[in-house]
């Protein structure tokens, strides 16, 4: 079992930065593909980003460019650095951990955190 908690969430303005933070704890972290999604009222949880065990990352096109995913094993814990908010970035974010070996889908992850609110106001 591997349990993960997010943190960082907040209320911003359009053009500002947050940082959510995910603290993983149980299973030996570096085996998992860590991952980032998020989800809006009525609508699916949407891919945000993930990193895989050797560190490479793979973005949405919504936010290449302006997010960034890392790791950090020492600490166990998986980071989401969101430059240049928008409004529509507006959502509930989730942290997942999959012990696939590619992650990009919704149903590829078996540990989920309890999410943490991100809100851009314009």
């Amino acid at each position: 079992q591997v349990q993960l908690v997010e943190s960082g969430g907040g209320l911003v303005q359009a053009g500002g930065s947050l940082r959510l933070a995910c603290a993983a704890s149980g299973r030996t972290f570096n085996n998992y593909i860590m991952g980032w999604f998020r989800q809006t009222p009525g609508k699916e949880r949407e891919f945000v980003a993930f990193i895989d065990r050797k560190s490479s990352t793979y973005y949405a096109d919504s936010v290449k460019g302006r997010f960034t995913i890392s790791r950090d094993g020492a600490k166990n814990t998986v980071y989401l650095q969101m430059n240049s908010l928008k409004p529509a970035d507006t959502a509930v974010y989730y942290c997942a951990a999959s012990e696939k070996l590619f992650a990009r889908g919704e149903y590829d992850y078996d540990y989920w955190g309890q999410g943490t609110q991100v809100t851009v106001s314009s």
